[in-house]
């Protein structure tokens, strides 16, 4: 799903899982600057002729690399929810830019970048410059890009990954199929293959039913991001294992929202589980009491920055 900032206002950030159909081995440590540090926004040339849109800022190490929700692009990050937006209802969220935002926030301490996914539309409603590619897309498409973007711009890991929704599925599958370029990881309310276990039968056909249905949207939503989840949770089943366990923290949501998918009843407790499965796989530190609906980054950024510079520190002193 997706939260709306004006109208749409960020209809990504939400679980992008599909725009709810409605609606991060370590680094030693190096010189820390602000938020100056850095190259803000460029466009990266990808093998095969595709270009994607990159912003970075910050100087140090471990680099932060931040991976929105569904259709978020890279702005997401350096923008809040207005004032007495916290917790109000998915979609309705008004964002406006802040230096308070995730990314000026870590690009405090340390290095940091964000990137529009093809598909992916801008807090102004615009759609990114990233070349388009077929959707639907799967974590797997989602974590080679990840680390082609990595590998073109020139950025050295290991990395912190922090995964938003959607974003989640792609950090996740990267954490196991590129280990040592892994220094932690931060989950925002993140999406994971647990929930292929935690919906109900009818919920999970009701929700891919939905994903499909968005695959074959036409006009202004002709090209925009669509997951596949369910080819995800195969590539998923089919990754090695997770490796040694690395510095993890897991954000979860603590206002009730919904998939809003079928009539089988809310989808928020098995949301839940699966946020609790999440976190006892990675060994994570679960913060539940986040104040916030599904868009935690937005909502509450300090805490997402403050849990981001933890697993930061914790890299650099092991």
């Amino acid at each position: 799903m997706r939260i709306a900032r004006r109208s749409p206002a960020r209809r990504r950030t939400a679980l992008a899982v599909v725009t709810a159909v409605a609606a991060v081995v370590c680094a030693a440590p190096a010189a820390v600057a602000g938020d100056a540090g850095g190259d803000e926004g460029r466009t990266v040339a990808l093998p095969g002729g595709r270009v994607v849109h990159l912003e970075c800022r910050g100087t140090g190490s471990p680099t932060v690399v931040l991976v929105s929700g569904t259709g978020g692009a890279a702005d997401e990050w350096t923008h809040v929810a207005a004032p007495g937006a916290p917790g109000a209802p998915a979609g309705t969220l008004k964002l406006k830019p802040s230096a308070s935002a995730v990314l000026p926030r870590v690009a405090a301490h340390t290095r940091v970048c964000a990137y529009d996914r093809p598909g992916t539309t801008r807090t102004d409603d615009t759609p990114t410059t990233s070349t388009p590619v077929p959707q639907p897309t799967s974590a797997r498409d989602g974590a080679d890009d990840l680390g082609a973007v990595l590998a073109a711009a020139g950025e050295k890991g290991p990395y912190v990954l922090v995964g938003a929704s959607w974003g989640a599925m792609i950090t996740g599958l990267y954490a196991r199929t590129h280990p040592a370029e892994v220094a932690g990881l931060v989950t925002v309310d993140g999406a994971s293959p647990h929930l292929r276990d935690t919906l109900t039968t009818e919920q999970w056909s009701d929700w891919t039913r939905a994903v499909r249905a968005m695959a074959r949207g036409e006009g202004k939503e002709k090209g925009r991001e669509v997951p596949d989840y369910t080819a995800s949770v195969a590539e998923f089943r089919a990754a090695p294992p997770l490796g040694a366990p690395v510095p993890a923290v897991v954000l979860t949501s603590d206002h009730p929202w919904d998939l809003k998918v079928g009539t089988t009843g809310s989808t928020w407790p098995a949301w839940l589980a699966a946020q609790r499965r999440l976190a006892d796989e990675l060994h994570a530190r679960h913060v539940t009491r986040t104040d916030s609906g599904h868009g935690i980054a937005v909502e509450q950024p300090r805490l997402v920055s403050d849990a981001i510079r933890e697993v930061v520190d914790q890299g650099r002193n092991s």
